[in-house]
C-alpha cells in the first residue's frame, strides 16, 4: 500500500477528470526545469561577463546557437521515448513500458558519447564557418570541448526526465535540477573568481552539474517500483522501440536542429556588426530563451497528455487538451514576453554595463519578445501531432516556414536594408507563415485520427 501511494504521489492521471488544472500541475515544473538548465547557461555568461571581460562574454556567447544544433537533434529523439513511453503507460503494457525505458536509456549513453567526440574534434572548424572573429575564436573553442565532454551526462538525464514526465512526474526532474543548479552557480565563482580559470571554468562547472543531475534521475528510475525501473543489467537496444522512437524523435530533432541551423545564419550576420552587436544578442537571446523554455513546456505537456489518451483511446480528450494548452501557451507568453520587454533594460543590465550593448539589445528584444505567443502556437500544433505519433509532415512545415523564411530574409531582404531591426522582423514573419500551415496540417492528422479511434467519447 505504501508504495502504490508513493508511486501515486508523482503520477498525474492525464486521461480522467479535469484538464486545465493537470497541465499546470504538470507544466510548471516542466517550465522551472527549463528556466534551471538555461540558468547553466546564463550563469556561465553573467560570471563570465562581469569577471572576465567582454571578449570571453562573446566567446561564450556565440557557441549558444552551434551548441543547440548538436544537442538538439538528440534531445528531439528523446521526445520519441517519451511519447512512446507515455502510450505503454496509459494502454498499462508494462514489458513494452520496461523494454522502451532500457532502450531509450541505451540510445543517450551513445548518443552522448558520439556528441562528445564530434563536438571536441569539431568544435574550432564550427565556429570558423559561422566567422566568429580572430579575437574569441580561441576562448570560444576552449569553452565548446570542454562543454562537450560532459554530453554523456546530459542526455542521460534528458531522456531519463522524459522516461519520468511519460508518466506525469515532472517534479522530481525539477528538484534534482536545483541542487544541480545551485552546485553549478557556486563552482562558477569559486573557479573564475578565485582560480581565475574563465570560460574553462564555467563549462567544468557546467559537466560536474550536468553529472549531479544525471545520477540524480539514473537513481530515481532505479529504485522506482512501476513498469519503469531501471535495471543497468537489462540496458540493451531493441529494434522494434527504436523505430517507434525515431519515427517521432528524429524529425523533432531535425527540426530543432535545423531551426537552430536558421539562427547560426542569423549569428553570422549578427557577427558582421562586430563584437558590441554580438554581445547584445547574446545578452538578449539569453532572454529569449527563458520564453522559449516556457512555450516548449506547454507543448511538451500537450504531447505528453495527448499521446496518454492516444494510448487510452480518448480523441475526445485530446481536443480539449490542445484547446486548454492553447489557452495557457497565450496567456502565458503574453504575461512573460511583455514583462520581458517592458523590463528590457533591466534585464540587459543583469548582463552587462555598456549601454550600446543593452542598446542592441533591446532592439532585438521589441521583435522576438512581444511578438512570441506566435511562436507557442506554432509549436502547438506540431506538439499535438506528435503525441498522435505523427512527426514527419509537422517537421517538414516548420522548416519550411520557419527556415525558409528566415534563410530568405538573411540572403535577400537583409542585404538591402542592413539593421538589426530588420533582422529580427524575421521572426515574427516565419511565425505567422508556419502557424497558418500548422493548422491546416493538424485538421487532416486529427480527422484521420479520430477515424481510426473510432470516435469514442472520453
Amino acid at each position: 500500500m505504501s508504495s502504490a501511494a508513493k508511486k501515486n504521489k508523482y503520477e498525474i492521471d492525464m486521461c480522467n477528470g479535469s484538464i486545465m488544472d493537470k497541465l499546470i500541475s504538470f507544466s510548471m515544473p516542466l517550465m522551472l526545469s527549463g528556466i534551471l538548465q538555461l540558468m547553466f547557461n546564463a550563469v556561465d555568461i553573467v560570471v563570465v561577463g562581469r569577471f572576465s571581460g567582454s571578449e570571453s562574454l562573446a566567446a561564450v556567447g556565440s557557441t549558444t546557437a552551434l551548441i543547440n544544433v548538436f544537442v538538439n537533434l538528440f534531445i528531439g529523439i528523446s521526445l520519441g521515448a517519451n511519447v512512446l513511453a507515455a502510450r505503454f503507460f496509459a494502454a498499462q503494457k508494462e514489458k513494452e513500458m520496461s523494454e522502451t525505458v532500457h532502450t531509450s536509456i541505451t540510445l543517450a549513453l551513445i548518443s552522448g558519447i558520439i556528441m562528445a567526440v564530434a563536438g571536441f574534434l569539431f568544435a574550432r572548424l564550427s565556429l570558423e564557418l559561422m566567422g566568429t572573429p580572430d579575437n574569441v575564436i580561441g576562448l570560444s573553442t576552449l569553452y565548446m570541448r570542454i562543454y562537450f565532454l560532459g554530453m554523456p551526462f546530459f542526455m542521460l538525464y534528458n531522456y531519463g526526465a522524459a522516461i519520468l514526465r511519460a508518466i506525469g512526474d515532472t517534479k522530481r526532474p525539477l528538484a534534482y535540477l536545483i541542487i544541480a543548479g545551485v552546485i553549478n552557480a557556486g563552482l562558477n565563482l569559486i573557479l573564475v573568481i578565485v582560480f581565475k580559470l574563465g570560460v574553462a571554468g564555467v563549462a567544468i562547472a557546467t559537466i560536474i552539474s550536468q553529472f549531479i543531475s544525471c545520477v540524480l534521475v539514473l537513481r530515481c528510475l532505479w529504485k522506482s517500483e512501476g513498469s519503469y525501473q531501471l535495471r543497468f543489467s537489462k540496458l540493451t537496444i531493441k529494434k522494434v522501440y527504436v523505430k517507434q522512437i525515431f519515427q517521432v524523435g528524429v524529425p523533432a530533432g531535425i527540426q530543432s536542429t535545423v531551426i537552430n541551423f536558421s539562427n547560426v545564419l542569423l549569428q553570422s550576420s549578427v557577427n558582421s556588426f562586430g563584437s558590441t552587436a554580438m554581445a547584445g544578442y547574446t545578452a538578449a537571446n539569453n532572454i529569449f530563451g527563458f520564453l522559449y523554455v516556457a512555450v516548449n513546456s506547454v507543448t511538451q505537456t500537450c504531447m505528453s497528455f495527448t499521446s496518454q489518451n492516444y494510448g487510452a483511446s480518448k480523441p475526445k480528450r485530446m481536443d480539449r487538451v490542445l484547446a486548454d494548452c492553447i489557452i495557457l501557451s497565450v496567456v502565458v507568453t503574453l504575461v512573460l514576453g511583455g514583462g520581458a520587454y517592458i523590463f528590457g533594460n533591466e534585464l540587459l543590465r543583469i548582463y552587462t554595463s555598456d549601454v550600446e550593448v543593452i542598446r542592441c539589445g533591446m532592439e532585438i528584444l521589441l521583435y522576438t519578445t512581444v511578438t512570441y505567443f506566435l511562436c507557442g502556437l506554432m509549436d502547438l500544433f506540431p506538439g499535438a501531432m506528435r503525441g498522435m505519433g505523427h512527426s514527419m509532415v509537422p517537421m517538414i512545415l516548420s522548416i519550411v516556414g520557419t527556415v525558409g523564411v528566415r534563410i530568405i530574409w538573411i540572403f535577400w531582404v537583409f542585404p538591402q536594408y542592413r539593421s538589426l531591426d530588420i533582422l529580427f522582423i524575421s521572426y515574427p514573419a516565419s511565425w505567422i507563415i508556419t502557424i497558418v500551415m500548422q493548422v491546416i496540417c493538424f485538421y487532416f492528422v486529427r480527422k484521420r485520427v479520430h477515424g481510426w479511434l473510432g470516435g469514442q467519447t472520453p
